[in-house]
């Protein structure tokens, strides 16, 4: 070997072989894109934010039937914006959205009628449904103020994280 060949670089070594050769995008592709994903997940961070937010949904509500846990879920699924806001906590949107609906009786009542529905669906009966202002059907699993109890237990356990 000459001294000369011995003083080739990685980088000219690789220019070497390269040349005179045609590239197409998917060359240029394939040459950099492992270090597209470096140190990052290839899951989206709202896509991690809201499957936190639903385990832990599911491992604190107390639903024996489980038709608040899916509308729950649902909702936390369809607040984008709210779980955007908090995505190095998700817990927070958790708390400000479980907060919004205890607090406005008009999100509370929507989100019992929509509970009502699937428990219906659920079990292929007709559903209670509870009208703001009327005393609850004595067999109503979901009334306004059950569901209420139920958002301000879970609200509790998450400030307590």
């Amino acid at each position: 070997m000459t001294s000369d060949q011995d003083k080739n670089t990685p980088d000219e070594l690789l220019q070497d072989i390269l040349a005179g050769r045609q590239f197409s995008l998917a060359d240029v592709i394939g040459r950099e894109g492992g270090d597209f994903l470096k140190g990052e997940s290839p899951v989206p961070k709202l896509l991690q934010a809201v499957t936190e937010i639903n385990v832990f949904i599911a491992q604190n509500l107390a639903d024996s039937s489980g038709a608040l846990q899916a509308i729950l879920q649902n909702w936390v699924k369809d607040d984008q914006a709210g779980v955007s806001r908090h995505l190095n906590c998700p817990l927070l949107a958790l708390r400000d959205l479980l907060e919004t609906i205890v607090n406005n009786p008009q999100l509370l009542y929507e989100l019992v009628k929509q509970v009502d529905f699937k428990w219906g669906q659920i079990y292929d009966e007709r559903p209670h449904f509870q009208l703001p202002g009327q005393p609850p059907h004595p067999e109503d699993e979901y009334t306004h103020e059950s569901v209420k109890e139920k958002l301000n237990n879970l609200l509790e356990l998450v400030k307590a994280q």
